[in-house]
Parts: C-alpha cells; structure tokens; sequence
C-alpha cells in the first residue's frame, strides 16, 4: 500500500504568481485538499486550472478532524493542508492536526513558499539573525499593554501580525509601554496591489497614521526594534544591581535577594545570585 502523506502546502498571502510549481502539483495530484475556507481554496484552485476534492478543516472543527484525517492516512491517501493565505500553522489552523500525525508516527511535508513573516522580516532593514514572532496580540488593550510591556528588554527584533481595525491602537499601546523613539516597520497589503512600507520611530508612525487614513487600511506585519543596551546602560544596570543587591542582602536570603533584584532591573536571575554570592 501506498504510504499516506499529509503535506503542509503554502499559498500566496496577494500575488498570485507567487504560488511555487511544486505546490501546484502537489495541490493537483493529492486525493484531497483540506482548506481553513473551502471557497477561497476554490477560487484558488480555479485560479491555477486545478480541480481537486475539498474539505473544511479550520479553528473549529480540527479537532474533530484528526481521527478521519489519521484514517485516510492510514489507507495510503495523499492529502493536502492549505490555509486562506501564506504557509500553514504560521498564526493559521494546522497545529492540532500536524502535532498529532507527528506524534502517531505518520509523514508530514512541508511545501515551502510565501509567509507574510519572512517576506517583512526581508525588507524592514532591521536585524534578523535573531528574531521573536508573536502573531497577532491581543484584541483589548489591557491585555495587550501586558504583553508588550513583557517583551520590553528583548533585545531580539520583535514581529507581530495586525488587522486594520486594530492597527492605531496596537501603535498606541507600542509608544505607551515601549516608548515613542522605538523603532517601528510597518508593512501594509504585502505583495498586492497597494503594497506599503512605513519606517520611523514608532511616536512619528502613530502621528502620521492619524493623518493618513490608507495607512489602516489592509493587512499588517509590524516589525519592531529589539531593546538595544548600549555599554553605557550595562555599567549602569550592573552599579545599580550591586546597590539594590546591598540592600536587600541586609534583610533577604541570596536566593531571594537575586530573584527580587532581577525584577528590578531586568538582569538574568541567574547572573545576579552569582554577584551576591560574590558579596558574601
């Protein structure tokens, strides 16, 4: 019997001519395309002259979906996993379902091509040999401000998706827990037709937004500087680390004293119960 195989299939996140050959013969020849939506997956489809057999597996229904899936692989049924735009998984539905198949020792194949993700991360000018992706945060603000207020010192250069109705106020909550001179990439309707790329501080983006009503328009990628110390901020960071180790040492546990000063200054724990040991 033929070995079933699920392969992940990515798709054009605007451009058409985007989608790989190998992803159109794959969408071709397998027995079965499960889509996020069954009709943009037909438009596709159609797009390219391919006729194939469609099924729905999306947020709600692919845990359901799993047991039947694993099935047809069983019976040697080549199928295929497509999401509405980009590459499967990547802030789309596919995780359940792939992370099972993997765990049931069944073959799971990537077919690589657009992500919205690695297409910004190509032309923000900003760092990416290290990089943190968060997909779309939080829809309140609340909840937002406390993820982003999170990721404050991460040095690494930051990614997250956004959608128009909530891009001004995700810009917003960046100057308010981030700071206004933070430098901000804003990347509007990647690949169609009113493609944008809007740079500065991320003070000046939020001016500029509430002035220009075509920058909320679309679909965004915002890609945010990490926290960059200078050598300056680290002698400072450690002088003060050592002053609130003194302190606290007076009165804590090294163990604790650490855990607090880290807190306070957002040195590693780790870094700071060996400087307080250090202190005897």
């Amino acid at each position: 019997m033929k070995q079933g195989i699920l392969y992940c299939v990515a798709t054009p996140i605007g451009n058409l001519a985007d989608m790989t050959e190998r992803g159109k013969r794959i969408l071709s020849e397998v027995d079965k395309v499960y889509a996020e939506d069954t009709r943009v997956t037909r438009g596709l489809l159609t797009h390219y002259g391919i006729q194939n057999t469609l099924a729905s597996l999306h947020d709600h229904n692919e845990a359901d979906r799993v047991a039947s899936i694993r099935a047809e692989l069983d019976q040697g049924m080549q199928l295929a996993l497509v999401s509405d735009a980009g590459t499967p998984l990547i802030s789309d539905p596919g995780y359940k379902l792939v992370h099972a198949l993997g765990e049931s020792g069944h073959t799971v194949v990537p077919i690589p091509g657009a992500s919205a993700l690695i297409a910004a991360l190509s032309v923000a000018g900003l760092p990416t040999d290290r990089f943190v992706f968060e997909g779309f945060l939080p829809a309140k603000s609340v909840s937002r401000r406390k993820l982003l207020e999170g990721v404050r010192e991460e040095p690494r250069t930051l990614v997250f998706y956004e959608s128009s109705h909530r891009i001004a106020d995700m810009l917003a909550d960046v100057v308010a827990t981030l700071g206004e001179e933070r430098r901000v990439v804003i990347l509007r309707e990647l690949t169609k037709l009113f493609e944008s790329i809007y740079r500065g501080s991320a003070g000046d983006l939020l001016q500029q937004m509430a002035t220009d009503t075509n920058m909320s328009r679309g679909e965004f990628v915002v890609v945010i500087a990490g926290n960059v110390v200078t050598e300056d901020q680290e002698q400072l960071s450690a002088l003060r680390a050592d002053s609130i180790l003194a302190v606290l040492l007076e009165e804590l546990p090294v163990k604790q004293a650490a855990a607090i000063a880290a807190r306070l200054t957002g040195l590693p724990k780790n870094q700071l119960y060996k400087q307080a040991l250090a202190m005897g």
